[in-house]
């Protein structure tokens, strides 16, 4: 498909932050979600939706999130070196929601949201209890950008429900997660896709490997 229209240019140099930012968001899509939940150095546990999370490493494993601005997760994360990444599953997207609300750093957005909270295994921070997988983490390292900060953390832990689990890997149509776009639009799973990825000896028609080069 092509659109024969021409093409909105939008240059960061030319615009207000705040309105590039929008942009951004709607281009770069669909987002996960990682539910962090972190507890301050006084003991009040924080759980805040970041729509800018992905993984950072393999080996070590690493997933990271990017606070915009100085966020209570990133304060609580500085401050103990803990936290908890969470699925955003369908059936908890009003709380999802609900919890990017700014509350005041000593309130805790689980409880006002009615989220329920259990124990992780392995760090202090606990995790959503409704949610298929909790991903746990300790702290690796923080990078500052601008006006943002990149949360690097390492993970110690991936804990899945059970029934999601099949054939040893966790199964996306028992996880149903969330996805961010632009604005205050959200995505659910939608359609699943299955293709193969073509090696370059098939691509290139190698005979040691049979007759289909492309898309067998």
């Amino acid at each position: 498909m092509t659109d024969p229209s021409p093409r909105v240019q939008f240059d960061p140099a030319a615009m207000d932050g705040a309105a590039f930012y929008r942009v951004l968001n709607s281009v770069v899509v669909p987002r996960p979600i990682a539910w962090v939940c972190s507890r301050s150095a006084e003991g009040v546990v924080n759980l805040a939706p970041h729509s800018f999370y992905t993984v950072a490493c393999v080996e070590p494993p690493v997933v990271q999130f990017t606070s915009v601005g100085r966020k209570d997760s990133l304060r609580n994360v500085e401050a103990t070196g803990e936290f908890t990444v969470s699925l955003t599953p369908e059936w908890l997207f009003e709380q999802v929601n609900a919890t990017g609300t700014d509350f005041p750093p000593g309130v805790s957005e689980a409880e006002e949201c009615g989220v329920t909270l259990e124990p992780s295994e392995r760090v202090g921070v606990p995790r959503v209890a409704g949610s298929p997988v909790a991903v746990e983490c300790t702290l690796h390292a923080t990078l500052r950008l601008g006006d943002s900060t990149v949360v690097l953390g390492r993970v110690q832990l991936v804990s899945v429900w059970e029934s999601a689990v099949r054939d040893g890997r966790p199964r996306i149509e028992q996880l149903q997660p969330l996805a961010r776009l632009g604005g205050n639009e959200w995505s659910t799973l939608g359609e699943v896709r299955e293709i193969k990825r073509i090696s370059y000896r098939r691509w290139a028609g190698d005979p040691a490997i049979g007759e289909g080069v492309r898309g067998d």
